[in-house]
């Protein structure tokens, strides 16, 4: 087993701010596997969070996204994401920048095969 099972109960884990993010992004490690860096974790954009200066993003893992609350725009691709959509992505995939006007909470899951 690479991370403890845990039974329900409420996260007790600080939000924090991703290493590198846009202001305004913060995220809430759910679970996480500290021998491969595999994580489930809550991210949030505030009210008006633009992550342009990031620019477009790839990683070396997969990554699976979905929209519990507001909504995302891809500048990239011109598209608006709204809440009960879902991303699963390769490693190697391009995805973002992104606005958020209104804020979105998205529960995200990285390096999981």
């Amino acid at each position: 087993m690479s991370r403890p099972q845990s039974e329900f109960h409420r996260p007790e884990a600080p939000w924090r701010r991703p290493p590198g993010a846009a202001d305004g992004v913060w995220e809430q490690v759910l679970a996480e596997d500290p021998r491969t860096g595999d994580a489930t974790v809550l991210q949030r954009y505030e009210p008006g969070t633009d992550t342009s200066a990031q620019g477009s993003v790839r990683h070396d893992y997969f990554e699976e996204v979905y929209l519990v609350d507001g909504s995302l725009t891809d500048l990239r691709l011109g598209e608006t994401f709204t809440a009960g959509m879902y991303a699963y992505r390769h490693p190697g995939m391009e995805h973002g920048p992104w606005t958020s006007s209104e804020g979105v909470l998205m529960l995200v899951r990285r390096g999981f095969a």
